[in-house]
């Protein structure tokens, strides 16, 4: 399909670089493509940033049929525009929209969509340490029907954002409670998938969490509220006795690309991985015993987010004397640096706009 194109004539001036924040500014122009069953994606555009004319029925605001990626470019240092495993985005949104009966995106479409809508905004880049354009595809249902079921009509969106450093004063350990009531997915639920109903629920646990002090929630099963699953909106390792542990997939956690990034590099480094269940007790006794080494989330924002404490009913468990872990560091000076282009990238992870 051929990508039709509208440049604005009334463009933004820049937000400046060192108050970007996250989410609070976006570029000139967006993405678009419509869905009709029986015809299915057509229409692919780039126009203008503007609001989206929506029926008051539209069956997204009533029934939740929403998905969603998070993705960056980056500008590296010699001034090359690079994404980050874009395609693994684009499986997953598949992916995520198979689990919520929405059409799928050709891949290889969906990367060119994202790319030509950079090549058109470069300038939005920003070139201040840490900062980076985040990208937004999403996809909506537009049928202006209230009966509840798959939708017919469906908006494919990309919006862009220029973003801050996620750690402006450089990396460091964040502190997690351990929600004891409230959980984020069960499996058979959609818990695996990207979807706009997953962040809803979790904004309940976090209001008490920053109520006690803390910064994110640590989030248990939701069948017996014992084993850990994910750490806000990332997945979450630990390292115990030399052995680094993340929960295994088993529907009920989302497949993150910075995760199966990290696995990968250690697997590469020749450190003991393991993808398995792993209950609160168990880290906890791994706390007290002194067996607990590090701890950290990681996602497409952070990368990686060091674990400086976790409180579990009152329990208090410091990692690594509240500092960045060794291990952690490795990680994010890895990741950061492939993704900035100041490493070189022996994995083939880096996509370049040109």
């Amino acid at each position: 399909m051929q990508i039709r194109i509208e440049i604005t004539k009334n463009p933004k001036p820049k937000p400046d670089q060192k108050n970007l924040g996250f989410g609070k500014y976006f570029t000139d122009h967006m993405f678009m493509m419509d869905y009709t069953e029986g015809k299915g994606w057509y229409d692919p555009r780039i126009v203008p940033y503007q609001p989206i004319a929506l029926d008051p029925a539209t069956s997204a605001l009533h029934y939740g049929q929403e998905i969603f990626e998070g993705m960056k470019t980056y500008l590296a240092v010699d001034k090359r525009m690079l994404l980050f495993r874009p395609r693994k985005n684009m499986e997953r949104i598949n992916s995520s929209g198979d689990r919520l009966c929405i059409p799928q995106i050709d891949v290889d479409f969906g990367v060119e969509a994202i790319k030509e809508l950079i090549r058109i905004e470069k300038d939005w880049i920003p070139s201040a340490e840490g900062t980076s354009l985040y990208i937004r595809p999403f996809i909506i249902s537009t049928d202006p029907f209230l009966g509840v079921k798959a939708a017919s009509s469906y908006k494919f969106i990309i919006i862009l954002s220029p973003v801050g450093a996620y750690y402006p004063q450089g990396i460091a350990p964040v502190n997690i409670y351990v929600e004891p009531e409230y959980v984020r997915a069960v499996k058979g639920g959609t818990g695996y998938a990207k979807a706009a109903g997953n962040y809803a629920s979790s904004l309940k646990a976090q209001v008490i969490a920053a109520k006690k002090g803390y910064v994110q929630v640590l989030w248990l099963d939701g069948i017996e509220k014992k084993y850990i699953e994910e750490v806000g909106a990332m997945n979450v390792f630990f390292k115990i006795s030399g052995e680094v542990i993340t929960p295994m997939l088993d529907g009920s956690i989302l497949p993150g690309i910075t995760r199966e990034s990290v696995i990968f590099l250690l697997k590469h480094w020749n450190m003991k991985i393991s993808e398995r269940k792993i209950s609160i007790q168990e880290v906890h006794e791994a706390s007290k015993s002194g067996k607990l080494e590090e701890a950290f989330g990681c996602g497409t924002a952070a990368v990686i987010s060091p674990i400086g404490e976790l409180n579990w009913n009152s329990n208090q468990m410091v990692v690594n004397n509240n500092k960045i872990g060794e291990l952690s560091r490795k990680l994010y000076d890895t990741l950061t640096g492939i993704q900035y282009g100041s490493l070189k990238d022996e994995f083939g992870w880096t996509m370049e706009v040109k």
